[in-house]
């Protein structure tokens, strides 16, 4: 499976981007997914996810400004981020993977810049 993240760019703090992840055909609903970012230096971490049954699931600290969504039909995942502050400002990664296995077993893509400026 080929993952490709685009939406990312440079904003104001405040701002709004909203990130979207393709992939080559496969029934994405059958799987967990979910976006990950990577900040300078530090660790990367998960931000939002669905698991196989479609339940999502949002880090605290981006809860109430950022909103996960799918398209089955599209195959794409979306990522809505409002409210941006400068510490959103990372390394954005979409990835798919099995139920029951860890994210980095799964599919990734390259990763789109996020950039948030006060």
């Amino acid at each position: 499976v080929q993952l490709m993240e685009s939406g990312g760019g440079s904003v104001q703090a405040g701002g709004s981007l909203r990130l979207s992840c393709g992939g080559s055909a496969m029934p994405i609903h059958s799987r967990n997914m979910g976006w990950f970012r990577q900040a300078a230096g530090q660790a990367r971490e998960r931000v939002a996810s669905f698991d196989n049954n479609g339940r999502a699931s949002v880090m605290h600290f981006v809860k109430g400004r950022f909103t996960i969504t799918k398209d089955n039909e599209k195959n794409t995942l979306y990522l809505q981020m409002d409210s941006l502050t400068p510490g959103d400002t990372a390394l954005y990664y979409c990835a798919v993977w099995d139920p029951y296995k860890p994210p980095s077993s799964g599919s990734w893509g390259p990763g789109t810049q996020v950039i948030v400026s006060s």
